[in-house]
């Protein structure tokens, strides 16, 4: 398995932690930007997981 791979699956579970953090305090604002931020990171680096996947799956290129 690739490096980076497992640097993505890292990412994706920051997403969800950043979707489970409980800000308080003077922080509470940013609640809606961390939700956000979140969901950009699960989405962003799960299509990038599943285009290697496809992409070593087709035999393009190995990773």
């Amino acid at each position: 398995m690739n490096g980076f791979s497992i640097l993505y699956l890292g990412c994706i579970l920051a997403g969800f932690a950043l979707i489970k953090v409980p800000l308080q305090g003077m922080l509470a604002p940013l609640e809606p930007l961390a939700f956000l931020v979140g969901v950009l990171a699960i989405l962003l680096f799960s299509c990038v997981l599943i285009f290697n996947g496809l992409v070593a799956l087709l035999g393009m290129r190995k990773i």
